[in-house]
This record gives C-alpha cells, sequence and structure tokens, in this order.
C-alpha cells in the first residue's frame, strides 16, 4: 500500500490568478482615499490590514470581508467625512473583484492532471462560499478532484477534521499551495507532507510563517507548476524509504 494516499491542491494563486485582483483593488482603494487624508502608501496599507485582520473572526477571508473592512477604514481614517460617492465606488471595487475572470495558472492544469494519474486529488480551498463555488465552476478543472472542500479557515483543526472525513492518517496526505501559513505549516504540523509553489504577490496575513527544521524533511518549494509531479514523486520515494 502507497505510504502517500492523497495530494492535496489550493486554489486561490495555487491554481489560479486572485491576488493580483486585490492588489489591484487595494491601490484604487490608496487613490480614493488620498483626495481626503495625507497619508503616505505605507501607512494607508498598514491602517488597512490592522482593520481586515481585526474583522476576519467577523466576516471571514474573501472579497466581501475585505470591502466591508475598506468602508470601515475609510469612515475612520477621514474621521467620516467622506462622500457617499467615494463610499459607492469602494463598494464597486468588491463588485468588480467579485467578477473578475477565472484564470489558470501557467502550466497547471497539465500538472494537475499529471498528479492525478498517480494520486487522489481534492482541493481546499478558503473565502467566500459564493465566489468560491463561482470560481470552481469556472476553472475547468471540478472534475479531475475527488472533493472539493471551501473551508473558512485553513489551520490544524480544520485538516485534522478533513483527514478524518477522508479516513486518511496525516503521514499520507500532501498538501500543495502558495501559502505557507495556510497550506503547508498546519499540515506539517500534524505530520503531513506540503509542496510550496510562490506566488509573486502574496495578502500580508498569509506571508508571515516558516518551515520549521525538524519538518524539513517533509516539505518540498517548487519554482514552477511544471515541477509539481517530480516533487510529488520525490515525497513519496522519501515517505515509501521510511515507512
Amino acid at each position: 500500500m502507497k505510504k502517500i494516499r492523497m495530494i492535496g491542491f489550493d486554489a486561490d494563486d495555487t491554481l489560479w490568478r486572485s491576488q493580483d485582483y486585490f492588489d489591484a483593488a487595494q491601490k484604487e482603494f490608496e487613490r480614493i482615499l488620498g483626495a481626503w487624508v495625507d497619508l503616505d502608501e505605507t501607512a494607508l496599507q498598514e491602517r488597512l490590514y490592522q482593520v481586515e485582520s481585526g474583522n476576519i473572526g467577523i466576516f471571514g477571508y474573501g472579497v466581501k470581508g475585505m470591502v466591508l473592512s475598506m468602508l470601515e477604514a475609510a469612515v475612520e481614517l477621514t474621521d467620516a467625512r467622506i462622500s457617499a460617492a467615494d463610499l459607492h465606488r469602494i463598494v464597486g471595487l468588491g463588485k468588480e473583484l467579485l467578477r473578475h475572470p477565472v484564470e489558470l495558472l501557467p502550466g497547471i492544469r497539465e500538472a494537475v492532471e499529471a498528479v492525478a494519474r498517480d494520486h487522489a486529488i481534492v482541493m481546499i480551498t478558503k473565502g467566500d462560499l459564493f465566489h468560491q463555488e463561482a470560481k470552481v465552476r469556472q476553472c475547468g478543472m471540478a472534475g479531475l478532484f475527488r472533493r472539493i472542500e471551501i473551508v473558512s479557515e485553513k489551520d490544524t483543526a480544520t485538516y485534522a477534521r478533513l483527514l478524518a472525513e477522508f479516513d486518511l492518517q496525516p503521514e499520507s496526505f500532501v498538501m500543495i499551495g502558495n501559502s505557507v501559513r495556510s497550506d503547508i505549516v498546519p499540515v506539517l504540523e500534524l505530520g503531513g507532507w506540503g509542496i510550496h509553489v510562490p506566488y509573486h504577490t502574496t495578502w500580508a496575513h498569509e506571508s508571515a510563517a516558516r518551515v520549521d527544521a525538524a519538518d524539513a524533511s517533509r516539505f518540498r518549494q517548487v519554482d514552477s507548476a511544471a515541477a509539481l509531479p517530480t516533487a510529488v514523486a520525490e515525497l513519496v520515494a522519501v515517505a515509501e524509504a521510511v515507512a
């Protein structure tokens, strides 16, 4: 019996582009606020992130939480002077984000298909349920995955619950994703395996994490989707050698 039995894939910025659109929305938010407050770009970014971080437990992840946080930050930073028209523009940023197309990353379809030929695969993503479901429908790859899980948080408790539902021990599972914080570290902490595929831009909330040295043998980092099948094969070989 294979030691590694299932491979998980993150979705946003692993299968398709996402953060680029959020970054563009934030730049437009900064331009809107620039007409009302004399703060540099860094200060605006830091304040918005503080508001977003404080609201995650209330609004969750995704576009709607970001836009609600933008509105809150805009009212606070302008001492409620911001116009209704500019608040409406901020709401419009959210609508644009929800309508953005699903653009698969280069080589990812081929990589997922290659991994799926030898392993059961699942998709595990977090964010707004309605938005994520829409992206899954549009991506054209949903049929490759045995299960698709949209969760409110990706931490050790969530992965432990999912693995129990999959009837898997952690050491039989590999997670692939662009976020060390959400996709890699929790799975490694449970005793599973991880492959990091960095994306060129990452939300600050997802960037503050690192792999512990004790888990390094169960971790790989690749620079492109094309390298994923080889990285999976390497971890499979390591897992079978220590079984």
